[in-house]
């Protein structure tokens, strides 16, 4: 299967930390003559390049058909603490993300690439390793040319909201991975950094593949 010359990007979660970056690295990039964000809010800004889609991630039903493009990146995710409840951040990092790679794979969309997580195995005891691993599983079943999952470490970078045990996690773990040579794979990961890494996996090969992208290479240059 040929890759087209100039693709058309689909978007999950453009307004957050990896979404954000992901957009504006999309919206430069001339290999790329589309991007159609999917998202609640509008962005609050415009471009020539960009569609901008407002849904109700609830009622896919009302917008899957809109899904149509060469390449789906899905980067979205909430907290537990944003979220409310388990069942609600389930709603949002699984359900919302499953059922929008599953139209795109209807509609014809050749390549699907999803930021997961460091640990994510859908055996783990941890709810959010096990919620992570459920998706990654669930995703590569479907009907993509390709399908890349990166499982990032912790992610840094500005955010809206603020998260104090998070941040001071980042913090913690910068001291522990500098000081500890075997924990450095686990040392955090500029949301950025993992944005750029999509957009490299997207456009390196023309080869159908199924990759999962660890710790290890999202660090390399």
């Amino acid at each position: 299967m040929e890759m087209p010359a100039e693709k058309s990007a689909l978007v999950l979660g453009a307004t957050g930390l990896v979404g954000s970056h992901l957009v504006d690295i999309l919206l430069e990039d001339p290999r790329f003559n589309k991007v159609k964000a999917f998202v609640r809010n509008p962005i609050g800004f415009e471009h020539p390049k960009l569609e901008e889609h407002i849904v109700d991630f609830d009622h896919p039903k009302k917008w899957k058909d809109r899904l149509h493009g060469d390449v789906l990146f899905s980067c979205m995710g909430t907290t537990l603490k944003q979220a409310g409840s388990k069942e609600a951040q389930y709603k949002v990092d699984f359900s919302y993300q499953h059922n929008a790679a599953e139209a795109a794979a209807k509609n014809g969309v050749s390549q699907y690439i999803l930021v997961s997580s460091a640990g994510a195995n859908s055996r783990a005891k941890n709810f959010y390793r096990k919620m992570k691993g459920e998706l990654d599983e669930s995703v590569v079943g479907l009907d993509f040319y390709q399908i890349i999952i990166l499982r990032p470490s912790v992610l840094t970078g500005p955010r809206p909201e603020k998260r104090f045990m998070e941040s001071l996690a980042i913090v913690l773990l910068k001291i522990f991975t500098l000081l500890l040579p075997p924990l450095r794979p686990y040392r955090p990961i500029a949301g950025a950094a993992v944005a750029r890494v999509m957009v490299k996996a997207a456009l390196e090969t023309d080869e159908p593949r199924i990759e999962i992208i660890t710790r290890k290479r999202l660090y390399q240059p």
